[in-house]
């Protein structure tokens, strides 16, 4: 894990600067900073989805009303956004996602690992430019760039962060 630079305060700092006020997540330990920070700031909303793929509609609503929404997921829950995905497709809407990897870097379940070996590929096959960052000093600069992207070419970005920099899972951990 290369957990010694804070990813987290990097991405929040460009979430303020692209005005990003509504932040949808299923939780994730590797996002819990994050997601508090977005908790505590006053113009932005935390909205907790029971499915990831409820948090598409909502980034593609809040585009069509004007405003600017994002998903933080871990990749497990990206397979669950595939059809969904078609939605900020047929709108031309941005949707910028954030998702934190499991499968990888010294995973230690194995029902994590299909899925995150499929995340990028499955993201790409229906249009997700997908962006992977293995240094925790690179989240921020790409996560700015993929939210450029995303909000002004009105396409689906994500940025992909390492199992390497959230850390490996065990057994008996939260």
């Amino acid at each position: 894990m290369t957990e010694n630079h804070d990813w987290s305060a990097d991405v929040f700092r460009v979430m303020q600067a692209r005005k990003i006020a509504i932040v949808c997540t299923v939780p994730d330990g590797g996002l819990t900073h994050l997601l508090r920070m977005v908790e505590a700031e006053r113009s932005m909303r935390l909205v907790t989805l029971s499915m990831e793929q409820e948090g598409i509609g909502i980034a593609t609503g809040s585009w069509l009303g004007g405003g600017r929404a994002m998903i933080a997921m871990q990749s497990s829950g990206a397979g669950n956004c595939i059809n969904a995905l078609g939605l900020p497709l047929a709108y031309r809407a941005p949707c910028l996602m954030l998702v934190t990897m499991r499968g990888q870097w010294g995973e230690f379940n194995p029902w994590q690992v299909p899925m995150g070996q499929a995340t990028r590929p499955a993201l790409e096959a229906v249009g997700v430019k997908c962006f992977p960052v293995d240094k925790a000093e690179e989240v921020g600069e790409t996560f700015a760039a993929a939210a450029d992207l995303a909000f002004n070419s009105r396409v689906s970005a994500a940025v992909l962060v390492s199992q390497r920099i959230v850390g490996a899972k065990g057994f008996g951990q939260k």
